[in-house]
């Protein structure tokens, strides 16, 4: 038996399956953002390890003899996350989240004090990586930075309180703007441009690997055997794509969820920063990807939803399931800027071409169509990087609206897979990095796609129509921001 954890931005989220993939028991535990200023966005890392324990507490009461066998655990989590410990292990400040953009001015720092920035990380610096919130707390925090010992992503500090281990896998490292992504190994340079040296890095080790062991009085709480393995794991993009088989060159999802990721796997390192492309290492071995990102995707529905009262359940189903034409109002998902293609953390969204006939699903509709027309703009920029997409999988929480994948599959022009259990595919994706650490087991024998429920393809009769709608769509990033700035 094996376990995953996904620490999300908004959840904890754990599964235990069986050695043949069956799904036996889930929990969720709820997290908590806080906003301290305009721009800023951190969360409490003990929030973390409180809400896992909940989580596996409940996994224990829904299936004991099968918590019994657990033999393997592996991690999921929001990448990018600054988490501080002091020499003691103890944590400095809450932790700088994801979609924090507190550091422009520290981005355009760092790619001055190292120009090699984009080719040696193969991404440009943008504010929600992690290197420059530490160049922000070195201005603004001094004898926080001064204290600073090591430098944890969220479930690397969840591993560290789980076993006491410290490491770090590829993909989550690769979003930090410290690792020589081509030779998956820390960047020296990268580290002195930010004042940090090795010694403040956990150690590397494959996503499959082998990389600490669950305290034995954690393993007794649960009823366990013995203390399991846990996996070197993933950032949450690449543990969906260890669920979905995503393994291979030309592979592809789409993950809706509160930020929006367009990805696909690479044979090698292929960096494109000019386009705001994130070149990563996958959590496999000799393994790359490609990913186009937007900040803001089902959170956009969840904005609209507390705006106007009700929930996203309902406004979902007030438009049914098939659309006829695109809506005549457009939507600009940049509700905490925007990462690909724009790399820009000070646009802010925008509803254009209201009109007295608008009505709630009128908003409904263009909120995802502008999520739609945002991974459009990926798609473009994964194109520019010499990338071409064949089809796409989809999941996370904005895939289990039907309507919303078959609009994602006009604007792409591209056939989109629903899929089974698609919403805890980060979660299932560490559970089966846990199993390859325990048993030895090759990614190609454990990673296989997952089950599809529903193909559903661009219908050729709106092809011009949503083109017409995105070229209109195209337009309005220039202008809003000459109208905001």
């Amino acid at each position: 038996m094996f376990i995953g954890i996904d620490l999300g931005t908004s959840s904890i989220k754990s599964v235990l399956i069986g050695e043949d993939g069956r799904l036996i028991a889930t929990a969720s535990e709820p997290l908590q953002v806080s906003r301290p200023a305009p721009g800023h966005s951190e969360q409490d890392p003990e929030s973390w390890y409180q809400a896992t324990l909940a989580a596996l507490d409940t996994l224990a009461r829904q299936a004991p003899r099968e918590m019994a066998a657990v033999c393997g655990i592996g991690l999921s989590g929001q990448m990018h996350g600054a988490t501080l410990l002091d020499k003691s292990g103890a944590v400095l400040r809450p932790c700088i989240l994801w979609n924090d953009v507190r550091s422009a001015e520290e981005c355009r720092e760092l790619e001055g004090k190292l120009p090699d920035l984009g080719r040696i990380t193969g991404n440009p610096a943008m504010p929600g990586f992690t290197a420059p919130k530490l160049m922000w707390v070195k201005k603004h925090e001094p004898a926080t930075f001064a204290r600073v010992a090591k430098i944890l992503l969220p479930k690397a500090y969840l591993r560290y309180r789980l076993s006491g281990a410290l490491f770090e896998d590829m993909s989550d490292a690769a979003g930090t703007l410290w690792l020589d992504v081509g030779k998956r190994a820390w960047s020296n340079a990268a580290l002195a441009a930010t004042d940090l040296s090795r010694d403040h890095m956990p150690d590397l080790v494959e996503g499959n690997a082998p990389a600490g062991t669950l305290h034995a009085d954690l393993a007794k709480r649960w009823g366990m055997a013995k203390p399991p393995v846990i996996a070197g794991s993933a950032g949450d993009n690449a543990a969906g794509a260890v669920a979905l088989g995503a393994i291979h060159a030309g592979d592809a999802f789409v993950s809706l969820g509160t930020s929006g990721v367009l990805w696909a796997t690479t044979a090698g390192f292929a960096p494109n920063p000019k386009a705001a492309v994130h070149a990563f290492c996958h959590c496999v071995p000799d393994t790359w990807h490609q990913m186009g990102v937007i900040l803001s995707a089902a959170s956009c529905l969840s904005w609209l939803s507390s705006v106007v009262g009700v929930g996203a359940p309902e406004l979902l189903q007030e438009l049914g399931d098939t659309l006829e034409r695109p809506s005549s109002v457009l939507f600009l998902p940049y509700l905490s800027g925007e990462r690909t293609p724009h790399n820009d953390a000070d646009i802010r969204g925008a509803f254009v071409g209201l009109a007295h006939d608008a009505w709630r699903g009128t908003l409904t509709e263009a909120v995802m169509e502008g999520v739609a027309f945002a991974m459009r703009d990926c798609l473009e920029a994964l194109r520019a990087a010499g990338t071409n997409l064949k089809s796409i999988d989809a999941i996370g929480g904005g895939a289990r609206s039907r309507l919303w994948l078959a609009i994602m599959a006009n604007v792409l022009d591209l056939p989109v897979n629903r899929l089974a259990d698609s919403e805890v595919s980060g979660a299932m994706g560490a559970a089966l990095l846990g199993r390859m650490a325990a048993t030895g087991e090759s990614p190609s024998a454990v990673c296989k796609p997952p089950r599809r429920v529903e193909t559903l393809e661009p219908r050729a009769a709106l092809r011009d129509s949503y083109a017409a709608s995105y070229a209109r769509y195209r337009k309005l990033y220039p202008a809003i921001k000459e109208a905001t700035r």
